[in-house]
């Protein structure tokens, strides 16, 4: 993969296509991308265990990302900070906003449906990314919306979905499904702006973003925001460092080249990832599903990248090929067809 800083050799009206499948390139974000997924899968283990409001959990982690951040970012990227231009700026601005709205909305979905129920269908997220695509005039190729559906069949696996008939955990599904659709536009915004952006500015913008929104949303609900002991405030710090820092950020440094569809499709090994971590950190016996789900999942996520790769081969034998043949990871930073 290029760096990020790095100008592209072509007109600025042409996109910059990520690293052909098979380049060097790849090697490394696929080994970013399993870094990332171990970093997120401690998210749920982490949060369970700390004595603080779900929401000013979010606060804090993105938060305190932001403090770690800002010296690099303000230092040596000040100068593309000034330059990201209105759209860029705007874009990340919006991808933090939707950041937030997925943990606004998930978070409290928790409470209100059973944790399976909600870990389904917040697991979502890849196939809004397929139906998203579609409807901007792009056609994914069937071989990478049978992978979707098989890595969402592999979380269903391991967490089952059961529907209520209560009003309440209705709302509660409702919250969570809405937390997998603002996961998937956060992601594929993100893949927009990391065409031109560096990932430390990116992260940086859309991080802030999140950060007020939440603690709007904290002190519009009344959640705590202080109080906490030591080991709470260590554990926090924690999950800022590997679940936000090595996980979503690395997310969205691997998101220009992998794809918004092949990156959407690993984090569902967060599901699997979470029960394993649990089961040796905190003594949780992970279910028996877990191990067969991690193989459906590894299946279904081997198919989108084979089609990823597909359309790589075909779009390098026919650069001027139709829409239908681009690559994913463009098509989320094009213009709608038409």
């Amino acid at each position: 993969m290029t760096a990020p800083q790095r100008a592209d050799a072509r007109p600025a009206a042409v996109p910059a296509a990520p690293a052909p499948a098979g380049t060097p390139g790849r090697t490394p974000d696929f080994a970013l991308l399993a870094v990332a997924v171990c970093g997120v899968s401690t998210s749920a283990p982490l949060i369970a265990s700390i004595a603080a409001p779900a929401l000013a959990i979010a606060f804090w982690r993105n938060a305190m990302a932001v403090g770690v951040l800002s010296p690099v970012a303000l230092w040596r990227h000040r100068a593309e900070l000034r330059g990201m231009g209105r759209r860029g700026l705007l874009l990340s601005m919006g991808s933090g906003v939707l950041l937030a709205l997925h943990f606004g909305l998930w978070l409290p979905s928790l409470g209100m449906t059973s944790v399976a129920t909600s870990t389904a269908l917040v697991t979502t997220t890849p196939m809004w990314t397929m139906v998203i695509l579609r409807m901007r005039g792009h056609r994914p190729p069937g071989l990478a919306w049978a992978g979707t559906t098989l890595a969402l069949a592999g979380v269903l696996l391991l967490t089952g979905i059961d529907l209520s008939t209560d009003t309440r955990a209705l709302a509660g599904d409702a919250l969570a499904l809405g937390a997998g659709l603002a996961a998937s536009v956060y992601m594929l915004l993100g893949s927009a702006v990391r065409r031109t952006t560096s990932t430390t500015a990116y992260t940086y913008v859309c991080y802030s973003t999140t950060a007020l929104a939440l603690l709007g949303a904290c002190l519009v609900s009344g959640s705590a925001l202080g109080g906490y002991d030591g080991r709470t405030w260590l554990k926090i710090a924690a999950l800022t460092v590997v679940a936000q820092l090595l996980g979503h950020s690395l997310f969205n440094r691997v998101v220009r080249g992998l794809g918004p569809s092949t990156v959407s499709t690993a984090i569902l090994l967060e599901t699997p990832g979470a029960a394993l971590i649990a089961g040796l950190w905190l003594g949780q016996t992970p279910p028996a599903a877990a191990y067969p789900a991690l193989a459906v999942i590894l299946a279904g996520l081997a198919l989108v990248v084979l089609a990823d790769r597909r359309n790589d081969a075909g779009q390098n034998a026919d650069p001027g090929g139709a829409a239908g043949t681009a690559d994913l990871s463009e098509a989320a930073g094009a213009e709608p067809a038409g």
